[in-house]
């Protein structure tokens, strides 16, 4: 393995959404990833190539509800350096693997939980997803147009900004802290209280009187005119971020060299978008990418997912690869030393049962096997 978290091992219990990113995470910058799945598996999408979130992995399948089943992931938790799971509040402890048992097998464990509400609270019990999360924030109030609802900014602010990232750093930062003193420690990731954190700039202009409650009125919430969306005239779109007067002067020699409405008056802002979004309409977006691209004036082509692989400058620092033919992200961010481990095709649950449980130690591989605790995929 390759990656500056080479070594390191890590048991994933199977889950949706930010525990696999942060495994995926985990193992793109060269953890050693075990995913221990339930038979039958389960998920968004089949395990197939196109199970990006699954890439980097090997993969054993574990019936928890067989009597020696929690058994086989006490035993792992035994060798590993990070366990992290994404059930409710309650459910490892049932299934007999929570923190208690885990790090009485292994003090120097690191036990990374995520959910949504957190391990307490009036809702920490209670079924949610990301849109419910970001809700109570105050972060999808922030979302959208002066005047309409809210916007859902998909998935990512919550399940994966505030979620999954701030759970990989939080168990990383019990690495280390376990490699200083022995000791491991659990890992409280919750999507409500990283979300808040990712919000945290947001809060400051609040207090300070620099942000309105409100949406859409503000500098960076398409508020103001030189930083929002345009159409042009394919139906296409142009992002524009010319906050700096630098920057802006060189949109407006760009865009329209005849000059446009003050902008530092407030109230030439409603003029001042009306006429950029007419210029705008008067071209192509692919034409417009031309006249901008390379130039300091801050305005990029708003780009399909399935455009985004073939821009330029994506192209030049590889921010996408293919492994099997799935178009999918690279490996972020970058080192000089310890590269990341180049992609795969996610295996499917099941396929290194045996291996893992043997190289882990585990003596009795083919007595679990037997009995149906563990599973080992297209077995003779």
């Amino acid at each position: 393995m390759s990656g500056p978290l080479a070594g390191v091992r890590v048991v994933e219990l199977a889950g949706l959404g930010p525990a696999p990113f942060c495994g995926m995470l985990l193992a793109d910058l060269g953890a050693e990833v075990v995913r221990v799945d339930r038979p039958g598996g389960g998920g968004l999408l089949p395990r197939d190539a196109n199970d990006v979130l699954g890439r980097g992995r090997r993969e054993v399948v574990v019936d928890l509800k067989h009597e020696r089943g929690a058994e086989v992931v006490l035993r792992l938790a035994e060798k590993a350096d990070v366990l992290i799971e994404g059930f409710r509040p309650g459910v490892a402890e049932r299934l007999g693997i929570g923190p208690e048992p885990c790090m009485a097998r292994n003090p120097r464990l690191v036990y990374g939980r995520m959910t949504g509400w957190g391990q307490d609270g009036p809702l920490a019990a209670s079924a949610g997803h990301d849109i419910g999360y970001i809700a109570i924030t105050g972060a999808l109030h922030a979302f959208g147009r002066a005047g309409g609802p809210p916007q859902v900014p998909m998935n990512l602010v919550g399940d994966f900004g505030g979620g999954a990232m701030y759970l990989a750093v939080g168990v990383l930062s019990a690495v280390i802290q376990a490699g200083r003193t022995g000791q491991g420690q659990v890992v409280d990731a919750a999507i409500v209280d990283g979300t808040a954190h990712l919000s945290s700039l947001i809060y400051g202009m609040v207090a300070a009187g620099g942000w309105q409650d409100r949406r859409g009125v503000n500098l960076l919430d398409t508020g103001a005119p030189f930083y929002d969306v345009y159409e042009t005239a394919d139906g296409g779109h142009m992002a524009v971020g010319a906050l700096e007067p630098q920057f802006y002067a060189e949109f407006v020699r760009l865009l329209a060299p005849e000059g446009l409405p003050d902008r530092n008056d407030p109230a030439n802002w409603p003029e001042l978008r009306r006429r950029i979004a007419e210029i705008f309409a008067s071209r192509t977006r692919d034409e417009w990418a031309k006249v901008f691209e390379g130039t300091d004036a801050c305005v990029s082509p708003v780009l399909g997912m399935t455009e985004a692989a073939e821009h330029p400058h994506n192209k030049a620092r590889g921010v996408f690869v293919a492994p099997g033919g799935v178009v999918q992200p690279a490996p972020a961010p970058r080192f000089s030393a310890t590269p990341a481990p180049q992609v795969g095709v996610p295996a499917a649950p099941g396929s290194h049962t045996r291996a893992v449980l043997s190289e882990w130690g585990l003596s009795d591989v083919d007595e679990l096997i037997d009995s149906g605790a563990a599973h080992q995929r297209n077995e003779d």
